[in-house]
């Protein structure tokens, strides 16, 4: 399972996603081209969690590569969906995660809590059309970021969309947006000036978020201003899928040029952050900070952005 705090996860399973068919679509067109080159990834940040892998620091060497200014978006997820019929696994299993806030009566009645996080529920009828199960849509959410998606999905939107998920370095240098060893893309203070950046929890976690940043649940995917690379809420609003395996050790002897992370694991990277963090018990909405969750998984707080070489 992944880190519960972050997002809850199913037990490993051999499940993978329906193989969707590669073709032509102008919808990622436009992606930001970076130069790559070296870079210093990973932290020693007293703030950081060394059981999660982020350090030590270390030098990286990365090809040129193209990455998405934003998440993928609920508009984009559903043109891919009518072009190739994809069912989600959120959809296949049944279910899938929501914080338990966001819960209709009915359906928090009808749901399983999770019990070592149980702000957390299992909701019957949960996926990413209907963002807070039965009765929910993304009639008013289009530009938000698509949720309810697992890795498996994400792969199956890159094989359409002619993309790929960006390697877990590439989206750290890409989040840094050229900034050297900083806290957050935008510098070191969370809030520089009282001014919201991102869009994480406020106030006190689990029983209170006053929605000091403007949402209290995703933010569309152009909120706030993007990063010196010009990338969007890459702090913040909805953890992203990387293509790599999880390890918290790996990286101490990998390669040091295009790292690809581990050849096998059972979880994967993810990277980010979500509008769920809060200082008090999940500040993973630093840029070094490091997440997984298996590969079916899927909650109300998970996306992905895309990318692909240069």
């Amino acid at each position: 399972m992944s880190n519960l705090c972050c997002t809850p996860g199913r037990e490993p399973a051999d499940t993978p996603a329906t193989t969707a068919p590669r073709s032509a679509t102008p919808r990622h067109k436009r992606m930001i081209p970076l130069s790559g080159g070296s870079f210093l990834m990973g932290t020693d940040d007293e703030e950081g969690y060394r059981a999660d892998g982020e350090g030590p620091i270390r030098e990286i060497e990365l090809s040129p590569f193209q990455i998405e200014a934003t998440t993928v978006t609920n508009s984009q997820f559903a043109a891919f969906v009518k072009a190739t019929g994809h069912v989600t696994e959120a959809e296949r299993f049944g279910f899938s995660f929501i914080f338990e806030g966001f819960l209709s009566e009915e359906n928090a009645r009808a749901s399983q809590v999770v019990h070592a996080a149980p702000w957390w529920r299992a909701v019957t009828g949960a996926f990413w059309k209907r963002p807070e199960g039965l009765g929910s849509s993304i009639t008013s959410r289009q530009n938000h970021p698509v949720v309810h998606v697992s890795w498996n999905d994400a792969q199956a939107y890159c094989a359409w969309s002619g993309t790929r998920l960006p390697t877990e370095a590439e989206w750290e240098y890409a989040a840094r947006g050229g900034l050297e060893q900083r806290r957050y893309p935008w510098g070191d203070e969370l809030t520089p000036g009282g001014r919201h950046m991102c869009n994480v929890w406020q106030g006190d976690f689990p029983n209170l978020n006053t929605g000091e940043d403007g949402y209290l649940g995703t933010a569309p995917v152009k909120s706030y201003r993007p990063n010196g690379y010009g990338l969007y809420n890459v702090a913040g609003n909805v953890w992203e899928w990387c293509a790599d395996w999880f390890s918290a050790e790996f990286h101490r002897t990998g390669p040091r040029r295009d790292p690809v992370g581990p050849p096998w694991g059972t979880a994967r990277v993810m990277r980010g952050g979500s509008h769920m963090c809060h200082a008090s018990y999940c500040n993973r909405y630093r840029v070094a900070a490091r997440s997984s969750n298996t590969p079916d998984s899927s909650a109300g707080n998970i996306g992905f952005r895309v990318a692909r070489g240069a």
